[in-house]
C-alpha cells in the first residue's frame, strides 16, 4: 500500500505539471479548436478476486485452486497541447495461491523429529526449492515430509506480486478525424518479465459515423524458470536416489510400499528444462464501427495473434498414465491421494507441461449498442475464437445500463462462455509419455462458464466536490460471480474512482 501511495503522489504531481504547461501552450489557439482532453484526469481502480477449485495445474490437474488477489491501479491522462494525450498507468497486483505454493510441497526434518533450521520454515523452503543441500554435517540423517495437493505449502511461490507500468501517447489531427497512438509497457513478477509496445491509427469518416482502426502490438517476455522441487533435487542427485535430498527419504509405490531405490523399476522423471526462455507475442487489431441511425451502433473486431517461444509453464506438473506412480509422505494416505482428505502425501512429477513453440489465435467479435430510451441502453457482444491448438470458443455478453435519477446508473450484466479442449490437454494422470506435447491445465480443458454481475455508478456531472485542484467525477462499484461446470468458481469485486484536475 505504501508503494501505491508513492506512485499516486508522483502521478498527481506529473498531472499538475502537465496541466499547467499545456494551458499556457494552448492559450493562443484555444479559440480555434477544442482540446482533445480539457483537463487532466485520474482514474483509480482497486479490485479483490477470490477463486476456488479442484484442478490445480501446478499439481498436475488435481488439488486446491484456492487463490486470492488484491490489485490496485492508478491511471493518469494528461493533455499535451490541444491535440495530444499522455497516459500513465501503474498497477500492483498481489496474490496468495495454494496451487503455486506446492511448487515445493516438501519439508525436511532431522530424524530426531526436530526441524533442521529450528522451525525457520522459510529458509528451509528456499533451500529445498532451489535444490540446495539441507545443511548440517555429512553424517546427519534427514527425513522428508510432504503436504498434499489439497493444502497450501509455505514455500516462496505461495505469494507473489506483479508490477506493471504502461505509458501511452495519442495525437489527434486538427479535424479530429485521425488519431495516432503509441504505447510502451513493462511488467515483472516472481518468474516472468515482460516488455511490450504498440502503435495504432483510427480514422473517422462519414461525418464521424464510421470509424476504422488498425493496430500492432508486440510483447517480448522472458521466463525466469521455476521447476517442481522434486525435479530440481533429482537433477542435483544426477538420478541417484540414494544421495542428497532422497538419501534418507522413502519413495513409495502406488500401494504405499517403499521401493528399492537401486532397482530397475524406480521413479525417473524427464529432467529436460526450458531450452528457450523467451515468449514473444505479435498481434494485429482491426475494427470497424458504424452508427446505424440515432439509436444503434455496431462494431466488428478481428485480432489475429501469433505467439512464439516457450509457451508452457515450467511450474506445472504432468503425470503419465503409462508410467508407475511414486510418492513421498504418509504411506496410509496414498490410497486416497486424489481426495481432499489427503493432507500428507505428494505424488512425484513425471514431467513438466510441454506445448508447441508457436500458437496462432483468431478471435472475431461483434458488438452492438442500442439506445432503448433515455434511461436504458442494451449492449450485446459476441466473440468466436479458434486457434491451431484445437481450442474453439464462443462468448456472449449482455449488459443493460439503467439510468436511475440524474446521477446514478445500474449495470446488470451476464456473460456466457464455452470452449473445446486443446488437443494437448489431459486430465490428471492421463497423459502418455510417448506424446510430444501435454498439459493438465484446465484453462485448456473443455468447459462452460457463466458470469453474473451488477454494478452501480454515481456521476457528479458538475464536479461540485473539490479538494484543492482535484475535482471528483465519478465512483463505481461492481460485483461479479463466475462459475465453471468443472468445479471452479470465483468472486470479483472492483471499485473505480475518477477525478479531474482543474
Amino acid at each position: 500500500m505504501k508503494g501505491v501511495i508513492i506512485i499516486f503522489a508522483v502521478l498527481v504531481s506529473f498531472a499538475l505539471f502537465g496541466q499547467n504547461n499545456t494551458a499556457v501552450k494552448s492559450d493562443s489557439v484555444k479559440l480555434f479548436k477544442k482540446r482533445v482532453l480539457e483537463n487532466a484526469e485520474i482514474d483509480i481502480l482497486a479490485s479483490f478476486y477470490k477463486q476456488q477449485g479442484k484442478n490445480a495445474a501446478v499439481t498436475g490437474g488435481i488439488g486446491s485452486e484456492e487463490l486470492t488477489n488484491l490489485a490496485s491501479s492508478i491511471n493518469v491522462a494528461i493533455p499535451i497541447g490541444d491535440d495530444g494525450v499522455l497516459t500513465i498507468d501503474a498497477t500492483i497486483s498481489a496474490y496468495s495461491s495454494a496451487s503455486s505454493s506446492n511448487l515445493n510441497p516438501f519439508k525436511q526434518k532431522s530424524t530426531d523429529g526436530d526441524d533442521d533450521d529450528d522451525d525457520d520454515d522459510d529458509d528451509d523452503d528456499k533451500r529445498l526449492a532451489s535444490g540446495a543441500s539441507s545443511g548440517g554435517s555429512p553424517g546427519d540423517k534427514h527425513k522428508v515430509t510432504a503436504n498434499s495437493p489439497w493444502i497450501a505449502s509455505s514455500s516462496d511461490a505461495k505469494e507473489d506480486t506483479w508490477y506493471g507500468v504502461n505509458i501511452g501517447y495519442s495525437h489527434s489531427s486538427d479535424d479530429r478525424n485521425t488519431i495516432i497512438s503509441t504505447n510502451f509497457s513493462v511488467a515483472t513478477e516472481y518468474d516472468y518479465n515482460s516488455l511490450g509496445g504498440s502503435v495504432g491509427i483510427i480514422k473517422l469518416f462519414n461525418k464521424k459515423n464510421t470509424e476504422i482502426s488498425f493496430g500492432v502490438d508486440v510483447f517480448f517476455d522472458k521466463w525466469l524458470p521455476q521447476y517442481p522441487a522434486e525435479i530440481n533435487h533429482y537433477r542435483d542427485a544426477e538420478g541417484d536416489l540414494e544421495s542428497g535430498f532422497f538419501k534418507e527419504t522413502d519413495i513409495l509405490d502406488k500401494n504405499g510400499n517403499p521401493i528399492d531405490k537401486t532397482g530397475t523399476i524406480v521413479w525417473q522423471p524427464n529432467t529436460d528444462g526450458i531450452d528457450e526462455d523467451s515468449r514473444n507475442t505479435f498481434a494485429l487489431s482491426m475494427s470497424l464501427s458504424q452508427i446505424l441511425g440515432r439509436r444503434t451502433q455496431v462494431a466488428v473486431f478481428f485480432d489475429p495473434t501469433l505467439q512464439k517461444g516457450w509457451l508452457a509453464n515450467p511450474m506445472q506438473r504432468v503425470y503419465f498414465s503409462d508410467v508407475d506412480n511414486y510418492y513421498i509422505g504418509n504411506p496410509s494416505s496414498v490410497y486416497y491421494y486424489d481426495h481432499p482428505s489427503n493432507t500428507d502425501v505428494f505424488q512425484l512429477a513425471d514431467d513438466i507441461e510441454r506445448l508447441p513453440a508457436t500458437r496462432l489465435k483468431f478471435p472475431i467479435a461483434v458488438r452492438m449498442s442500442h439506445y432503448i430510451n433515455e434511461f436504458m441502453i442494451l449492449k450485446l457482444y459476441y466473440r468466436y475464437y479458434f486457434d491451431d491448438w484445437g481450442v474453439k470458443s464462443n462468448t456472449i455478453n449482455v449488459e443493460l445500463p439503467i439510468k436511475v435519477g440524474d446521477n446514478f446508473t445500474l449495470y446488470p450484466n451476464y456473460r456466457f462462455y464455452n470452449q473445446s479442449a486443446a488437443k494437448y490437454f489431459n486430465a490428471y494422470d492421463e497423459a502418455l509419455s510417448s506424446s510430444e506435447f501435454y498439459t493438465s491445465d484446465y484453462d485448456l480443458a473443455k468447459f462452460i462458464s457463466n458470469q453474473y454481475g451488477l454494478g452501480i455508478k454515481y456521476t457528479d456531472r458538475l464536479t461540485k466536490l473539490h479538494l484543492w485542484k482535484v475535482a471528483f467525477k465519478s465512483i463505481s462499484l461492481n460485483y461479479n460471480y463466475y462459475r465453471r461446470n468443472i468445479a471452479f468458481d470465483a468472486h470479483i469485486v472492483s471499485l473505480n474512482i475518477k477525478f479531474i484536475i482543474n
